[in-house]
């Protein structure tokens, strides 16, 4: 039972991506949907990202002890500022390996 479950949503899922990735199926989305779906990529990465940065042993923690929430505010002025992923992504954790 259990693996007949784990193909039927092996099955769904990958209909679902198969739709929209395959460019000779006539599926199109219309601007409305695609609009909405352009917050789906920011709301997700926040969800994720949001726990680890702002909470520590089950508290909120927005001080400066906090080396998660340093160096998220540190990769973001750098993204803002250079624009550059590598860069960004080098130096934030250089800084949190050092704060942490």
């Amino acid at each position: 039972m259990i693996w007949l479950m784990i193909g039927l949503m092996t099955l769904v899922i990958f209909a679902s991506r198969y739709l929209f990735l395959e460019p000779r199926l006539p599926v199109r989305l219309g601007k409305n949907a695609q609009q909405f779906l352009s917050y789906s990529a920011p709301a997700v990465l926040t969800a994720i990202f949001a726990p680890i940065v702002f909470v520590r042993e089950e508290q909120l923690m927005l001080s400066v002890d906090n080396p998660y929430l340093v160096c998220a505010v540190v990769a973001t002025g750098l993204a803002l500022w250079t624009r550059n992923t590598l860069l960004t992504t080098v130096l934030s954790m250089g800084l949190f390996f050092v704060l942490h």
